[in-house]
Formats: structure tokens, C-alpha cells, sequence
């Protein structure tokens, strides 16, 4: 159906029509807009709201229990949710608010064009009708005054008193009124069938097709609410799946929720280790002397019914009250070291809690000590990768460029060894053993230690020629070649030389007490260790075992010789490729063209140990200054 055909007398009604259509489809856009709006606050309220619930950095010991931790598990899907109304509502502005802006500014300019075409064709109608009109007006004026002026000669020719010229002046007046009536009527019939023309064109082809455009404009715009509201549906569905993943992710929090799993949790994180007080023993005070009960009241503090009782320190520092009554019951013990705690608090060996709780605390810290070491560890091992890739190519960079930062990290290093040593012997002492760590420290001779390495034929060991004089002490309890190995390697890092030092050499006092050199492994004194009870068994241990060992010691240093294990397996030969000059104290000098044994491949630190075929001397060279070939595959 066509609007210029059934329509084609409703020009107003049509544009007004049109006009309303296209402010619905602006409210309908705004309806967008707004909902829009809506989602994005809801989403804002949603992360809020999450925020305020999620646990704090201090609440994260609480949110170990599964409800808690379930809990946590839904507000992470709430705010997954959240993200999903933020999507939609960014989809339904991008794809439907700004769509709709952009088809209303055109359909009100497409409305505007067809209006004013429609207007201009209204108007040239109009000026025709009005051009017909005063050709009809002129032509009825011109006919009264044609009739009047033929009735005015017909009275002068029937008046026989009027004369000939009078009666001639009526009859040429008549004609002429006749002759313009004529005109008028002619100019009338013209005008009339321009009208008709105009007005047929106007009704059947030039209007029809301003409401063909109006129609087409209407149309469109209907067409494009329906895939709006299509599109919107669209948007909301695409999230769909998402959102039921949220949910079906709640659905698996409310399954983790394990109340037997929390009740030990309970039982694990409170549990103090005491023993619940025995039965309070009966006392028959009949059969008691009088003299004796009195002696027993003063010696006990002159009360009577007193009841004798000692206090002590444990060695974790907790209180031990021992009577005839019992030990005292946990709480009460919790309570008397919360006194003591206003002195002591927050103590480094967690000594003012409970054992059990000692332990885990223990065993917490140990953990993250570890983890701390291992990555320090990887990050050292990065820079000697580095550092001996510089030392192949100086082009790629300056191996000197490095020194600063692997003293750093071998400052670390040895940090962090140290306090694991130190919370180890915490853990031992709680869990009530001595540490073999504690035993075999840094600066602590053990007589096992002594004993081998006393002996001539203890671990195999063979005499290296030192100095007169040297400090030098057997600080490797086992003879690890490993220990040997890495040693050489941190040391090569500390040297401003960039050349290795022998594992065990004395290091000159002026050096940073925080070389690489002076961790776990090297000749760290114990009075390097905090003051704590690590370095009191440190101390104890050395002193029972320094008479032992002075013997043994002075015969070494009258001897003036230091001990080291076995001979190292041989891995393979190498050829110098080019002459090494050693200029430190753990490398050994290279000829070009010479042949050596292979003991120690390179650990990524750029240097490897090798041993002269005949005067079996050994130490350390460079890595790019030889050719290797090795028995195995490498």
C-alpha cells in the first residue's frame, strides 16, 4: 500500500507522523542509553561491594577454612560477573546507542529534503490556483460590465430623444466590454487548464513520490528498532555462557565447603601440644606429724595447706609450672606468657608460643626461606650465564659490568643461608633434637670431622704444600667436590680479577665481610651469627672439641701442611688454546698447545677445573681458553 495513493490528501498528517516516529526512535535511544548507564553502575556496585568483602592481607590466615575459602571463590565470580555487565553494557553502546544517533540525524535530514520538495510542489500548485482564480475573477468582472454596457446601448437605441452620436457612443462602449469579456474569458480558460495540469501532476506523480519517501523514511526507521531490540537481545545472550560459568563456579565453592576439613584445621592451627594436668593427689594430712606439716607450711611460705611447687623456663621459653597439683593447663599458660609478651614481643624464634604452634610457625618461615633462596639462586645462576657469554664475545658486553651484581647476590645469598641455618636450629631445638646443621656450622670443628681428618687414611686424603704460617683450618666436613666446585665459582666472581680463589683460602680482612666467599661453606666465625641459641651451641661445641684437636692442629701447622679430599675422577682432556697467566690464588697457569685432565666441567660460571698429567697440580682456568673433550657425551 502506497502512502500517495491513500493518502494523498493527508500531506500534514503524514509529516506530522513521520515526525513523531523518529522522536520515539530518540526515546527508545535513550531507553538504551540509560539501561547502559544502569549496567555500568550495577557493574561499579558489584566490584564495590566485592572489594569491601574480599580479605585482607591480615584476614588471609582466617580465609584458610573452606567456607572462607569458598566464600572468596564466590566473590571472584561475582566479580566475574560484574565484568560481564560492564561488557554488555560497553556492546549495546557501541552497536546500539551510537547506531541509533547516527539514524536519527539521517532520517531527520532524509525528512527534512522530502518536506521541503513536498513544500515547493505545494507552493507552485498554490500560485497556480491563485493565478486561476484572478483570471476567473477578471473574467466575471469583465462579463457584468460587457452586460451593463449592452443593456446601456439598448436603452440609447430605444430613446428616440437621444441622438444618433449618443447611441453610437453606447454601441462602440458595448463592444468594447464585449471584446474584453472575450479576453478575460479566454485568459480564464487558459489559466484553468494550467491549474488542471499542475494539479493532476501534483496529485498522481510529484506528491505521491514525497510520500513514497516519507513511507520508505517510516519504514526504516521501524525496521531499524526491530534489529536494535534484536541486537540487544543478542549482546545479553553472548554473556550468557560466561555467566552461567560463574555460577556453575559457585555451584563448585558451595561443593568445596568440607566441615570435617575444617575441624582439623581448627585442630591443627590451635592445638598447643600440652598435656592435659593430671589427677590433684589426695593427701591424708591425719597421718601426717604436726612438726612435719608445720616445717612443710614454712618452708613453703609459712601458709598452711600450702602445696610445693617450682616454676621454670623451658628452652622454648615458655613457663613450666611443676606441684602436686599438676602442670599448669594451657590457658593458663597462654596467659602468663601473654605477661611476658608485653616484654618480649614478636619473638624471633616464636619462643612465646605454644610448641606445636613453634613448629608450624618454624616450619612457615624455613619455607619462605627457602623459596627466597631458590629464586636468588636462578638469578645468580642467570648472571654467570651472562658473565661467561661476555666472557666468549667481549663484543656482546663487559664481564666486569656484571662483578657489581653477583657480589650482591652472593651478599644475599649468604644472607638468606645464614637465617636458614639459624630458623633450621630454632626448628630443632622445638622438634627437640640437635641439628646436624648446628653440629657441622660454619666456624664449628665436630670430632667426627676431626676424626677424619686426623687420620691418614680418613676420607683418602692428600697433602697440598701451603704457606708458612697459614690460618688456613679444615672447614669442609666430608669433602664434597661439589662444596669445592661451587666455592671456586662464587669466589671467581668476588676477584677483581675476575680469577678464581681456592675454596678454603683465607680472604684478606679488608674484603667485604658479605663476599660470596664468607656464606655457609667458607670461614665464617660464629660470632657472625646473631646472638641467639644457635650461636651458644655453636660455642659449646667448639669448646668441647678444641682439646681434641690441638694436636692434631699443631702437627699440621708444624708440618705446614693442609689437607683436602681424594683425587677427583678424571672426565676428560682438554687442550690449551690459548696462554693463561694466573694471577689469583685457585687458578693455575696454561701454556698454548698443552694437555690437561678434565676433573670438574664448567658450572656456568665460565671456569673449569683441570689437573696437569704430571705433577698433578690442579685449579681452575678459564672456560674459552680450552678445548674439551670429554669421555661421555656432554
Amino acid at each position: 500500500m502506497s502512502w500517495g495513493i491513500e493518502l494523498w490528501d493527508q500531506y500534514d498528517n503524514v509529516a506530522a507522523h513521520t515526525q513523531k516516529g523518529i522522536d520515539f526512535l530518540e526515546r527508545y535511544g535513550n531507553f538504551i542509553r540509560d539501561r547502559c548507564a544502569i549496567e555500568s553502575e550495577y557493574a561499579g556496585k558489584l566490584r564495590r561491594l566485592v572489594k569491601s568483602y574480599m580479605p585482607k592481607k591480615k584476614e588471609e590466615e582466617d580465609y584458610q577454612f573452606s567456607c572462607q575459602k569458598a566464600f572468596r571463590d564466590v566473590l571472584t565470580e561475582v566479580n566475574d560477573q560484574a565484568g560481564q555487565h560492564e561488557v554488555v553494557a560497553e556492546n549495546l553502546t557501541s552497536a546500539v546507542t551510537k547506531e541509533i544517533v547516527a539514524l536519527v540525524k539521517d532520517l531527520k535530514e532524509e525528512r527534512k529534503k522530502a518536506l521541503q520538495e513536498g513544500a515547493k510542489l505545494q507552493s507552485s500548485l498554490n500560485q497556480q490556483l491563485s493565478a486561476l482564480d484572478r483570471a476567473q475573477k477578471n473574467y466575471e468582472k469583465a462579463f457584468r460590465e460587457a452586460e451593463r454596457a449592452e443593456d446601456a446601448y439598448r436603452k440609447a437605441d430605444a430613446d428616440l430623444n437621444l441622438s444618433r452620436a449618443d447611441v453610437e457612443k453606447q454601441r462602440i462602449n458595448s463592444s468594447i466590454k464585449s471584446h474584453q469579456c472575450d479576453d478575460n474569458k479566454n485568459e480564464y480558460a487558459k489559466q484553468l487548464q494550467k491549474a488542471n495540469e499542475i494539479q493532476t501532476c501534483h496529485y498522481q506523480t510529484s506528491l505521491p513520490g514525497v510520500f513514497h519517501a516519507l513511507q520508505e523514511l517510516d519504514d526504516k526507521r521501524i525496521k531499524q528498532i526491530e534489529n536494535f531490540i534484536r541486537k540487544g537481545v543478542d549482546i545479553e545472550r553472548s554473556v550468557f555462557p560466561i555467566i552461567n560459568k560463574c555460577l556453575d563456579g559457585i555451584i563448585r565453592a558451595a561443593d568445596s565447603v568440607d566441615p570435617e576439613k575444617d575441624s582439623r584445621l581448627v585442630i591443627e592451627r590451635y592445638k598447643s601440644g600440652f598435656s592435659p594436668p593430671e589427677d590433684v593427689p589426695f593427701e591424708d594430712l591425719s597421718n601426717m606429724r604436726s612438726g612435719s606439716v608445720g616445717s612443710d607450711s614454712s618452708s613453703n611460705g609459712g601458709g598452711s595447706g600450702a602445696i610445693p611447687s617450682t616454676i621454670s623456663l623451658t628452652s622454648s621459653g615458655i613457663l613450666k609450672s611443676e606441684s602436686k597439683v599438676g602442670t599448669l593447663t594451657a590457658m593458663k599458660l597462654k596467659k602468663r606468657a601473654g605477661i611476658f609478651s608485653i616484654f618480649n614481643a614478636g619473638k624471633e624464634d616464636f619462643s612465646d608460643l605454644a610448641p606445636n604452634q613453634r613448629r608450624k610457625k618454624l616450619q612457615q618461615r624455613l619455607d619462605e626461606i627457602n623459596t627466597r633462596l631458590l629464586q636468588e639462586t636462578a638469578t645468580r645462576d642467570g648472571l654467570m650465564k651472562m658473565k661467561g657469554v661476555y666472557e666468549q664475545n667481549r663484543a656482546l658486553g663487559d664481564p666486569l659490568s656484571i662483578e657489581g651484581q653477583l657480589t650482591e647476590s652472593g651478599q644475599r645469598l649468604d644472607k638468606l643461608r645464614l637465617e636458614l641455618h639459624k630458623f633450621q636450629g630454632y626448628l630443632d631445638e622445638a622438634e627437640g633434637r640437635v641439628s646436624s646443621q648446628t653440629l657441622n656450622a660454619p666456624g664449628v670443628r665436630t670430632s667426627s670431622a676431626m676424626g677424619m681428618n686426623g687420620s691418614s687414611g680418613g676420607l683418602g686424603l692428600r697433602k697440598l704444600v701451603g704457606s708458612k704460617g697459614s690460618n688456613n683450618a679444615l672447614t669442609r666436613h666430608g669433602g664434597s667436590d661439589e662444596s669445592l666446585s661451587r666455592s671456586a665459582s662464587d669466589s671467581s666472581v668476588s676477584n677483581p680479577n675476575n680469577k678464581p680463589s681456592l675454596p678454603g683460602t683465607p680472604q684478606p680482612t679488608h674484603g667485604s665481610s658479605h663476599s660470596p666467599e664468607s656464606g655457609v661453606g667458607s670461614h665464617a666465625s660464629h660470632t657472625s651469627f646473631p646472638d641467639s641459641e644457635v650461636e651458644r651451641l655453636y660455642a659449646n661445641a667448639e669448646a668441647e672439641i678444641d682439646a681434641e684437636e690441638d694436636d692434631t692442629l699443631n702437627e699440621n701447622e708444624n708440618e705446614n701442611e693442609v689437607y683436602e679430599s681424594e683425587l677427583l675422577p678424571v672426565l676428560g682432556t682438554c687442550r690449551a688454546l690459548y696462554a693463561f697467566e694466573a694471577q689469583s690464588e685457585g687458578s693455575i697457569p696454561l701454556h698454548e698447545g698443552e694437555e690437561l685432565f678434565v676433573i670438574e666441567v664448567d658450572q656456568g660460571d665460565g671456569w673449569t677445573r683441570v689437573r696437569r698429567n704430571s705433577s698433578f697440580e690442579e685449579g681452575f682456568v678459564p672456560t674459552s681458553y680450552i678445548q674439551c673433550t670429554l669421555y661421555n657425551t656432554c
